[in-house]
């Protein structure tokens, strides 16, 4: 009985281990991420690209996904208008309100 109990009591030290170091590393993300959101690179603001550096923006946004033709056209297109192209593949839109809030008809993202 006290050799269960003994095991039983060095999972539970094991699990609040793993716990706390996942809770460690998380705040550890969360200063990251917020530091990240004050930091605005060149091109993700609105109208802070000129219309000829749209090309290789959306070359580097639509780089991950299948579809690439519409991808390109509609990242191009919204581009032109907005002056800005967020960072990365996907999301972020955050940082372009006018990328992010043009909307389709049916009343979806625009702008990929």
């Amino acid at each position: 009985m006290a050799f269960k109990l003994s095991i039983f009591m060095l999972c539970v030290a094991a699990l609040m281990l793993v716990l706390l170091e996942a809770n460690q590393a998380s705040t550890v993300e969360t200063s990251a991420l917020q530091q990240q959101e004050n930091y605005q690179p060149y091109g993700t603001t609105q109208g802070s690209l000129r219309p000829q550096e749209c090309g290789p923006r959306c070359t580097t946004r639509c780089s991950a996904t299948a579809y690439k033709k519409p991808c390109l056209f509609f990242c191009q297109k919204c581009c032109a208008k907005c002056l800005c192209v967020p960072p990365g593949t996907y999301g972020n839109k955050q940082v372009c309100p006018c990328y992010n809030n043009w909307k389709t008809k049916r009343g979806g993202p625009k702008c990929p």
